[in-house]
């Protein structure tokens, strides 16, 4: 890696895409592990596969900072804020070549980061519709009423609510 204030290399970006493709890839694996055990609802397997996330998300936190990086060094070499910089914007700081991996390498790395969200976003789902099945269940076994809305009136039958049939003094 240079040194701050210098202009990247194709070879240190092209080793960041890769270490980014292959973060994604364990993270991918791990959400797909995870989804596997949730339709399994196995519950244990699901915790070990959210440790997996959380590390590798750690891990990820680093890798971003290290772009952050490379985008201000570009930025710098460039003449414009690290926010203004594109591939192709870095591509021009790069041998061809290494320009072309490049962009092949953030074009998988752009599918991976889709493909996660995509996965992610269906554990999410199957995560709140087995615990609203739970939640259902356990109100049967308790015979609680549902946290949904109910008609007006009085409490149904076999409720908690407290009725006074006859209320006789002597």
């Amino acid at each position: 890696m240079t040194t701050p204030g210098h202009a990247i290399s194709g070879a240190e970006l092209l080793a960041h895409l890769e270490a980014q493709i292959s973060s994604a890839a364990r993270l991918l694996a791990s959400i797909l592990g995870q989804g596997t055990s949730i339709r399994a609802r196995d519950v244990e397997a699901v915790l070990g596969h959210m440790t997996d996330v959380q590390t590798e998300m750690s891990h990820r936190g680093r890798l971003e900072a290290q772009r952050t990086d490379l985008l201000e060094r570009a930025g710098v070499a460039l003449g414009v804020t690290a926010a203004a910089v594109t591939l192709d914007a870095m591509a021009a700081l790069i041998a061809p070549g290494e320009a072309d991996q490049a962009r092949r390498l953030s074009a998988e790395l752009r599918g991976l980061l889709t493909e996660i969200a995509r996965e992610h976003g269906l554990n999410r789902a199957l995560m709140r519709q087995e615990l609203a099945f739970l939640d259902h269940l356990t109100r049967l076994i308790g015979q609680e009423p549902s946290a949904g809305y109910r008609r007006p009136g009085p409490a149904p039958f076999g409720s908690s609510a407290k009725h006074r049939v006859l209320d006789l003094q002597a």
